[in-house]
């Protein structure tokens, strides 16, 4: 009896120190703009992560369990189609999209040499992956319209600031310096702008800069957002008529964590002035890491992919 009680206090201890994991169901959801209505394209009994748009319209480009898959957007039974990246074991993570001519695939991942996220740029198909950035931990977050550029976000002597590497090679060059924690970079349709959220006033808000950089001591950044939300990702529509940005209750410290009350909210994209602007909550769901990441608008920008999430009983 006494050696029983022993290992039923044993595997207590062990259950304390290694709680289980929490499980979600996920939802890939597609939102009409017109019929202000969603719809559930997929679902499955694991995290998918960070829709993005095909340039054709005809899927969408996820990541879960480590992998890269194409979900078809028609069809009364949509499957993953797994994209093979290779031999080299890429993790990847849920920063990844296409180029704005549909011919190249842009991912961060991680491997076994190395833990953190770095870029690697592909063919659309997989084939031919290579790194962009060696410094670690690095994040893609947007395409130039010209394809000639990655945005990304770096963190390099302890602070998350935003850069950006040719398509073509070449060392990464520094777009902010003065921001706290900058995040989400992705450039406006014309190429002028590159919208972010950062943290440098207190809070979360959008931002912009033009897409050669803040400039000494960030002077060019100039402030979109400024209500009560917590702002990231904001990702600019096709047609640079609407901004779709990813907002987190008040007071949220970070977008790590899943949890009920975030929201997609739309607002008209600010001309060569930024102007006090309506912002409008399209929807509010359980949500956060995952949701919505990198770009997710469809090529005519009447609608938009992201990932709802349920919460399951371990």
């Amino acid at each position: 009896m006494k050696t029983v009680v022993v290992v039923a206090l044993s595997a207590a201890v062990l259950a304390a120190q290694n709680p289980a994991q929490q499980r979600f169901r996920s939802k890939v959801t597609i939102y009409d703009l017109a019929a202000h209505s969603a719809r559930t394209l997929y679902q499955a009994d694991q995290v998918i992560e960070a829709p993005n748009w095909s340039r054709d319209g005809k899927f969408l480009l996820v990541n879960t369990q480590n992998n890269l898959y194409r979900l078809p957007v028609e069809g009364s039974q949509p499957q993953l189609e797994k994209i093979d990246l290779g031999d080299a074991g890429y993790r990847c993570n849920n920063d990844h999209d296409l180029s704005r001519d549909g011919k190249l695939l842009a991912f961060s991942a991680s491997t076994a040499e190395v833990r953190a996220s770095r870029v690697y740029l592909a063919n659309a198909d997989g084939t031919n992956a290579h790194l962009m950035t060696p410094d670690s931990p690095s994040y893609f977050h947007g395409w130039s319209p010209d394809g000639q550029w990655l945005a990304l976000v770096g963190q390099r002597n302890g602070k998350f600031e935003l850069f950006r590497v040719a398509v073509g090679g070449g060392a990464e060059q520094r777009l902010t310096s003065a921001g706290g924690y900058d995040d989400g970079p992705d450039y406006s349709p014309d190429g002028k702008w590159i919208y972010f959220n950062s943290n440098r006033t207190g809070g979360w808000d959008i931002w912009r800069m033009p897409a050669g950089g803040a400039g000494s001591n960030d002077a060019q950044a100039e402030r979109v957002t400024s209500d009560e939300w917590e702002d990231w990702f904001p990702h600019p529509s096709p047609d640079g008529k609407r901004i779709l940005i990813f907002s987190f209750p008040p007071g949220t410290a970070n977008h790590n964590g899943r949890m009920d009350g975030v929201a997609l909210r739309l607002m008209p994209a600010p001309g060569a002035k930024i102007e006090a602007a309506k912002i409008e909550v399209l929807a509010k769901f359980f949500g956060g890491q995952g949701s919505i990441n990198v770009n997710s608008w469809s090529p005519d920008s009447k609608r938009f992919a992201y990932v709802v999430y349920e919460p399951l009983t371990p």
